[in-house]
């Protein structure tokens, strides 16, 4: 998902774990898992059939999309989500930023039960509050579908129809291919990971590492820093540069930081160096149609995220099963599938730079 520029003021844990710990338990078996353990549905497997599809027309239904931020990527899931609503005859009512704020969230909710939604799609901004926020929303009779985040104490098809959320081990091993196939294989590279207590930028950088060290045992990590403040990318990588020549690539846990990182490349005269990082954006998209430093980029499906919230709120508002835990797939970018991918992801065409920058 999408990381904010603000991430490191946002001091809530993301529902989840990833089972793989450290570099010798072996990647290649390691996947994602639910916040007690549940095994991953795949996101194609939430479906509806032409009956449910009819039923739930049939109900009227009214829904509520309760987001924790406005970026490209929740502007992608909402937009994916209100898509099948539309087709499923269920009427938006409500769609709110929390700002990372949980008391504006727990006022979101507030306001979006006066309109009675039967499902309510939310990033839960804190989980102890978002508890309490919910809780009435529950009492209520709607069906909460889950993005990420599990509030504290909640029980599956009680409190809530599931959580969906990233495959966060595939973005890592993506990533982990992208750095391979920058360096063909073999170097030294160095390696920038989120030094906060963030779930899914802790664990994509865990899987992005362990899978280096697994499948790639001629790369080298070289120099590894933690970084807390998205603004430090560029001074950390300098520093990278500096005490390590010969580094052929650097990772970058998200695109903000990769934008310090390539000015640091450029501030080098380093156009050798390699860039790859998680999660879409204008800037390094345009570097890399440009063929200087970003060479990939991971990126997950907002808007297939968005859809399957939808129907997992759909489903359940008919009393069907809903899995626990459902995770969205992710896709590796580079120059030669930029284009594809930007609309996969965003549901919208790369900006016009970009296109002018490939056509050359």
């Amino acid at each position: 998902m999408i990381v904010e520029k603000f991430i490191s003021k946002a001091a809530w844990f993301i529902g989840g774990i990833l089972v793989f710990a450290m570099a010798t338990t072996l990647p290649a078996m390691a996947e994602t898992r639910g916040p007690n353990g549940e095994k991953a549905t795949p996101y194609t497997d939430i479906s509806l059939t032409e009956n449910q599809v009819a039923a739930v027309r049939a109900k009227n239904l009214k829904a509520a999309i309760l987001m924790h931020s406005t970026s490209d990527w929740s502007n992608a899931l909402i937009e994916g989500a209100k898509s099948t609503f539309s087709d499923l005859n269920v009427e938006i009512v409500a769609v709110t930023d929390a700002e990372f704020n949980a008391n504006k969230q727990k006022t979101d909710v507030e306001t979006a039960l006066v309109r009675k939604p039967d499902i309510i799609i939310s990033l839960v901004v804190d989980p102890v509050s978002g508890a309490a926020a919910f809780r009435p929303a529950i009492e209520q009779g709607s069906k909460l579908v889950l993005i990420s985040n599990l509030p504290s104490g909640f029980e599956h098809g009680k409190d809530y129809a599931g959580i969906v959320t990233d495959d966060l081990y595939q973005m890592g091993k993506l990533a982990a291919d992208l750095i391979a196939d920058a360096v063909d294989s073999e170097g030294n590279i160095g390696f920038i990971y989120h030094e906060a207590d963030y779930y899914v930028t802790n664990q994509r950088d865990q899987a992005t590492l362990s899978s280096i060290e697994h499948f790639y045992p001629d790369i080298h990590v070289v120099a590894k820093q933690g970084i807390a403040n998205a603004n430090d990318g560029e001074v950390i990588a300098s520093a990278m540069i500096t005490q390590n020549p010969n580094i052929k690539a650097i990772y970058a846990p998200w695109d903000s930081i990769a934008e310090g990182v390539v000015a640091a490349t450029r501030a080098a005269g380093r156009k050798d160096i390699k860039v790859v990082t998680m999660d879409l954006g204008a800037a390094n998209a345009l570097d890399m149609a440009k063929n200087r430093n970003v060479s990939g980029i991971v990126t997950d499906l907002p808007y297939d995220l968005g859809q399957t919230l939808a129907r997992m709120g759909s489903l359940a508002k008919l009393g069907a099963y809903t899995p626990p835990f459902v995770t969205v797939g992710a896709n590796a970018v580079t120059r030669d599938n930029l284009l594809d991918s930007w609309q996969q992801a965003l549901r919208r065409p790369a900006p016009k730079s970009i296109h002018r920058a490939l056509e050359k």
